[in-house]
């Protein structure tokens, strides 16, 4: 008999269980008018609208979202900023937003350019479904 409750003992035989990622699903997103489509989407497209929502929500704004969700793009908007400076900060927020997602590897090709009150980024994005293109207003 043990003095420890028997909760705080582990075995050291337990065999870990590999996670398995089940296909994303989302719900279809009009990216022109950003209204919902009213069908579901899976694979690649799912990723496509995940990615536009993430970029599209404010980081820490919004208290429904966890602090992983979101990018925070807002502080290059209206402020003078150089290339150099744009690109590599940009890529890294970009990148710190987006590989929360599991299904995401990477990114690379990034650029960005503010135009008055828009930011717009273009990047290629490494999924566990192959690369995709993405080029979006902020």
């Amino acid at each position: 008999m043990s003095i420890l409750p028997s909760f705080m003992m582990t075995v050291a035989s337990e065999v870990q269980k590999e996670t398995v990622l089940e296909i994303p699903k989302e719900y279809g997103i009009n990216f022109k008018t950003g209204q919902l489509t009213g069908k579901i989407v899976e694979g690649k497209e799912a990723i496509k609208v995940w990615i536009w929502n993430c970029l599209k929500t404010q980081r820490f704004r919004y208290p429904i979202y966890s602090w992983d969700y979101g990018a925070d793009l807002e502080q290059y908007i209206g402020h003078t900023v150089s290339e150099e400076y744009l690109n590599t900060d940009g890529e890294s927020e970009i990148k710190e937003a987006l590989m929360v997602n599991p299904y995401i590897e990477g990114i690379s090709d990034f650029s960005a350019e503010v135009q008055k009150e828009h930011l717009t980024l273009s990047f290629k994005v490494e999924t566990k479904f192959g690369e995709m293109e993405v080029e979006q207003s902020v």
